[in-house]
């Protein structure tokens, strides 16, 4: 039988080698329950390929790993370089004994022909499981609008393919997205001396610290991590929060402050000119409100429990709004402003595609409860809001892990048919 047609059983398959396909092989492990593993490339594959140089995680050391393993060679307080958190989930690979099998890309997902279980095709065969795990994570396919022309003058690309400032194009850049990632790059190219333009949306805005603890900390203590769904009309909001130069609190006035020119959504475009709403007044306060609301919320904390954390007053003090939100911008024209490089910090969306199983909703979502799909023996893992709030950041998808490797351990343990 050639490679190509060659049929391979295991009891669960786990289609992913990033933080959830591991968080998942710990767990299934310590159940005894057999499984494999399977990566299109490396461990922590997009840590590696879709993230620019100078990244470090949004989170401290002590708060963004599993709870089997530090970072040894980092202070607690520290935030972890890209290179960092490769190593690490390495490292947590070796030390769990997890069998996994890199440069092997699921290119189709199906029920299986006879008996239960699926059949997930690869290039080097076929492979039969009872259970499969899929482990691809929330970050699978950029996008952005489709606003400007390719023919329109400028480069385009998505944040997952920015790499550092060097590798652009010569001019200004106006970066699209005013999340973590936005506010990070558009300050990056503003540092190596570019003329930078920064779309601010809607957005939340929590300060790192705040009275000696991260807002990490704070988040677990007044229960943020757990919430089971976002607010209403937060859906889409997006956190503007840093662990770059050492972790800072993002305040788009100190951003002005260094040159950077804020606009507000990035909306239409005609004739070489670029258009924006008027609305960047509103998020920036919007923000400033969800700032002050978070703490409000640790003073009440505080009180109510009697913790001794310094009184920070000054953490309030917010300072006049820039010219450039106060004014702001509704139109630029690009070739006059000498932008030659946009960069859409936009996001991602699902995409399953290559899964032939009728669980996804008109969006492409999967029907799922906490993981557990309607189809049994199919799971999923590392989605945003897969069971609450932490769910698809490193130590959140660690819980989820377990609880799905609990309900496939109570699954029927017959063998296929």
């Amino acid at each position: 039988m050639s490679a190509g047609n060659a049929v391979e059983t295991v009891d669960t398959l786990i289609i992913g080698g990033g933080q959830a396909g591991i968080a998942m092989s710990e767990h299934l492990g310590k159940r005894n329950i057999p499984y494999l593993v399977v990566e299109r490339g490396k461990i922590a594959q997009r840590w590696r390929a879709e993230r620019w140089d100078s990244l470090v995680a949004n989170g401290p050391a002590w708060h963004d790993r599993f709870p089997g393993r530090k970072f040894e060679q980092l202070d607690p307080d520290s935030f972890a370089s890209k290179s960092d958190i490769v190593s690490y989930f390495e490292g947590y690979v070796d030390q769990i004994g997890a069998p996994v099998r890199c440069g092997v890309e699921v290119t189709a997902l199906r029920s299986a022909p006879e008996g239960e279980g699926f059949e997930a095709e690869t290039a080097g065969g076929t492979i039969r499981c009872r259970n499969v795990v899929v482990a691809t994570g929330p970050f699978q396919k950029p996008t952005f609008p489709a606003i400007l022309p390719p023919d329109s003058g400028v480069d385009q690309i998505h944040s997952n393919a920015y790499r550092n400032p060097s590798a652009l194009r010569d001019g200004g850049v106006l970066v699209v997205g005013a999340g973590s990632s936005g506010a990070q790059i558009a300050e990056e190219l503003r540092r190596a001396g570019r003329d930078v333009w920064l779309s601010v949306g809607p957005h939340d805005r929590p300060p790192r610290r705040y009275r000696g603890r991260d807002f990490v900390w704070w988040l677990g203590v007044l229960g943020m991590w757990d919430m089971k769904v976002p607010g209403p009309g937060t859906e889409h909001v997006t956190i503007a929060v840093s662990g770059a130069r050492g972790g800072h609190t993002v305040d788009f006035r100190d951003i002005a402050a260094t040159g950077i020119t804020l606009v507000g959504r990035t909306e239409a475009y005609e004739n070489g000119v670029l258009r924006f709403a008027a609305d960047l007044e509103r998020n920036v306060v919007a923000g400033d409100a969800n700032y002050l609301a978070m703490l409000d919320a640790a003073d009440v904390y505080v009180r109510e429990h009697g913790l001794d954390l310094p009184e920070e007053p000054e953490a309030r003090e917010l300072g006049a709004l820039p010219d450039c939100v106060t004014n702001p911008l509704t139109a630029l024209d690009l070739a006059k402003a000498g932008i030659g490089t946009i960069i859409w910090a936009t996001g991602y969306r699902l995409d399953f595609g290559w899964i032939d199983l009728d669980v996804f909703d008109e969006h492409g979502q999967p029907h799922h409860d906490c993981g557990v799909s309607e189809t049994p023996g199919l799971y999923f893992l590392g989605l945003a809001w897969l069971s609450r709030r932490a769910s698809p950041f490193i130590w959140g998808v660690w819980h989820d892990a377990d609880y799905l490797a609990g309900h496939i351990a109570e699954r029927e343990t017959s063998p296929l048919a």
